[in-house]
């Protein structure tokens, strides 16, 4: 990128910012030059990079909530072996995403492993069952008080 005149600066996401957002279809073009070569077109002078490195913290933590999850604990089990076996891949980089600022907007390009976002979607699935749980201990909601159950 710096040969195409770009200044790189080393950021954090940029994913949940509030401004508009137009994020790039990295999966049908992964390639980051289509994208950089937007940035070019656009008059960008500065590209932020963010790449995430994958950490046994997270799956510490997920370990941890499939613990007081809903799960069978058939499935259980088979999360758990799944986020075990991901282990191996700590410190290796799961995620890089290169944005630009142009008339207001966030240009955003980013890029998943294959199994980052495998390991996403069990997230995904855990907050799921989370979310039930914490849904089922609420009663019938914050009316149930007010109406006989009779």
């Amino acid at each position: 990128m710096e040969n195409e005149g770009f200044s790189i600066f080393h950021g954090f996401s940029r994913m949940m910012q509030s401004q508009s957002l137009v994020l790039w279809d990295s999966e049908r073009h992964p390639d980051y030059k289509e994208f950089v070569q937007t940035a070019k077109v656009a008059g960008a002078k500065i590209v932020i990079l963010n790449q995430r490195e994958f950490s046994s913290d997270i799956i510490d933590d997920a370990l941890e909530q499939l613990e007081v999850s809903d799960l069978p604990l058939e499935d259980q089990r088979t999360i758990e072996r799944r986020l075990k076996e991901m282990r191996v891949y700590e410190g290796f980089t799961c995620s890089i995403e290169l944005s630009y600022d142009f008339q207001g907007r966030v240009f955003l390009f980013d890029l998943q492993t294959d199994w980052y976002e495998d390991f996403s979607t069990l997230l995904e699935d855990l907050e799921f069952f989370e979310t039930d749980k914490e849904e089922s201990d609420d009663d019938e909601g914050p009316m149930s008080s007010y109406f006989s159950k009779n």
